[in-house]
């Protein structure tokens, strides 16, 4: 029985096995062989699941800051947003704020 009719095709569609059938058509009779996955390396010795490693710790908090640091240092953010630092376009002597004077692409190349 080499012949698939109407009926069997049907079936397959009820199924739900008609695409598997193809595919097993394409490949000639032959099943696509599965690859075998590596066995996963043992976990170490005292491990636990969903524990923080033996010898670490969770980031300490960060360290509680003098009232107005917070507004000082966007103020000086502010400040420097204002000066209008363009790297394409640096004026004589202009410093970004690590302290380097900035080149332009030109000068670069």
């Amino acid at each position: 029985m080499s012949e698939i009719s109407r009926e069997d095709i049907a079936a397959m569609i009820k199924e739900g096995s008609l695409r598997d059938f193809l595919r097993l058509q394409m490949t000639g009779g032959k099943l696509p062989r599965q690859a075998e996955r590596p066995a996963p390396p043992p976990n170490p010795p005292g491990h636990v699941v969903g524990a923080w490693p033996v010898g670490s710790q969770r980031p300490a908090p960060i360290a509680p800051q003098p009232p107005g640091a917070w507004t000082a240092a966007l103020e000086r953010y502010r400040d420097w947003l204002a000066t209008a630092y363009r790297p394409e376009k640096p004026e004589p002597g202009q410093h970004c704020p690590c302290g380097c004077t900035p080149t332009t692409a030109k000068e670069t190349q």
